[in-house]
Order: structure tokens, then sequence, then C-alpha cells
């Protein structure tokens, strides 16, 4: 089994679940999905007080100490056995399922509210408890800002994927892709365009591959697709259809357009290839040659 140089960090909860607190058994609650303060990612927040603000300044309940939080950015407020969210006038607004709030928002069970760089999840119901645990098992598996898989599901999916090529004789390939002058694109619109970027970006190629095949996020704007039973030529003609379409896509943040284009390296499996490492190594060195030889293209 691969190593991984990424972990999930899970903290305890923030106040203990009180079952039998509140209509129904329920205790509403906020998770954290996806945040750049490693000590919160997997922290549940339970919503025991209305209003709930969150913001940078410490007289919050939740606290995100970020440059991109406004010192009272947002509130949750119970309303009858619902819970809302508003943004409180912040600088950078608040965002429910990736799209701003500007009034008050009455929220379901499973919405993913973003304030800063961190994503909240509301889970809510008679079964928030299975549903936190089942949430924290997903952190291990999916990338909170992208909602495609991670890097440990990566390897472990192309570790299977190649025992089954060899096994059956077939073919197996790899496309490895990342975002040209990502720095770029943070400096000149900031981060939390980035994030839209990244977000956006993994939409469009999740829509564009097979049901086969795993997409996934490698780390920061590196993304890679295992191919299953797929040709050098056909990972090549991939590679260049996702390269087109994402250099022909517009996006938008903020009424800002933002010129993205991405290089991709492929990569087949091969008699000499001993793990799934090996065969992403040989595939992250094709990238690096795309990036090193102008970008926005396809080497193999």
């Amino acid at each position: 089994m691969a190593n991984f140089d990424e972990k999930t960090r899970v903290t305890q909860v923030v106040r203990p679940v009180a079952g039998e607190e509140g209509d129904d058994n329920r205790t509403d609650c906020l998770v954290t999905i996806y945040t750049k303060e490693p000590t919160l990612l997997g922290k549940r927040f339970v919503l025991d007080e209305s209003p709930t603000r969150v913001g940078r300044g410490t007289d919050n309940h939740i606290v995100l100490d970020s440059d991109s939080v406004s010192r009272r950015h947002a509130q949750f407020e119970a309303k009858g056995k619902s819970w809302t969210v508003m943004d409180l006038g912040s600088t950078n607004g608040t965002y429910c399922n990736d799209e701003q709030v500007h009034r008050e928002i009455v929220l379901r069970n499973g919405d993913r509210v973003k304030i800063g760089s961190t994503i909240f999840k509301f889970l809510s119901g008679a079964d928030v408890e299975a549903q936190y645990h089942e949430e924290i098992y997903r952190l291990t598996i999916v990338d909170g800002l992208t909602q495609v898989h991670n890097k440990r599901y990566l390897y472990e999916a192309l570790e299977r994927e190649l025992i089954r090529g060899r096994r059956h004789n077939r073919n197996l390939a790899v496309l490895m892709f990342d975002i040209d002058h990502f720095k770029r694109i943070n400096d000149l619109h900031g981060h939390l365009a980035g994030d839209f970027v990244l977000k956006e970006l993994a939409r469009l190629v999740q829509s564009r591959i097979r049901r086969d095949e795993v997409f996934a996020r490698y780390g920061g704007e590196e993304f890679c697709i295992i191919l299953p039973e797929t040709t050098l030529e056909g990972a090549v003609e991939l590679g260049e259809r996702l390269r087109q379409q994402v250099h022909d896509h517009t996006f938008v943040f903020q009424q800002d357009r933002i010129k993205v284009t991405i290089s991709v390296g492929c990569a087949v499996l091969s008699d000499t290839d001993r793990n799934a490492g090996e065969l992403l190594k040989r595939a992250d060195e094709r990238l690096y040659e795309a990036k090193n030889s102008g970008r926005n293209r396809v080497c193999y």
C-alpha cells in the first residue's frame, strides 16, 4: 500500500450531543468539511444557541482566523423548527451551495455553507449522529472543496485497477493535469476566486468522464483521472478534449472573468510498473514536460 502524504484530521466535538433535547431528539449541527485551518477539519458545531454567529472576531460563537472572513461575517438563526443562514454585510460574502446569500436562507439537510475558505455542511434530523459519522468517513475519501475523490482514494483505486489490468491483460491509463499559473490567479483575483476555479474545473471535468473512470484531486491545483481499459491513444484523445474544453470555458467569479488553461500528462501501465506510485510518477513527469514546453498542452 502506498504511503500518503496527506491525512484527514478529525477533532473533538465542540459540545456533547444531547440526544434527548429538542423536538424529535434533533441536534442540528455544522460539520467542517473543508478548511485551511487543519484543526477545524471534521469538527462539529452543535447549533444550540440562536443566533450562532461566525466571524474572525473572538466574540463569535465560531471563530475563523482568516483574512477572507469579516469580524462578524454571518449568523445561523432558529426559525421555528428550521435554521436559517444570513450574511452580516461581510466583505467577501456568504455562500450556500455555491450561491451567494443575499437574504436570509432556510437551510435544508446537507446544505453546504461557505464562509471565507471554510465550508460547513448542515446536518439536521433525528439521525444527525449517524449522518455525522458518515460525513467523517467521507472526509477520508472525498475532497471537501471540489467534492471529487482525494489522493488517498486515488491510490487505493489505482492499486485495484493495476491488479485487475494485469490479471486480465487489460489496458490501463492515467491522466494527470493541473491549472496553469494558478498562483497568478490567486494573486490577481484572490484565494476565494482560486477556490471557485478549482470547484468549477472539477465540475466541468466530472461531467465529461465515464462512470467507471476515477477522478480525484491529487493535491493543490493538480488532478488525476484513472482510465481503465484505455490505450495511450485514448488517454491522449481525452486529455486533448478536456484541455480544449477548459480553454473554451468561461470562468466568472463575482463579475471577474478568469482565463484558465491546463497542462496534461498521460501514461499507461507497463510491465515494469511495480505499484500505482510508479505509474503516477511517469504521468507526473509528462505533466511537467507539458508545463516546461509552454503549458496548455498534452504530453505523453
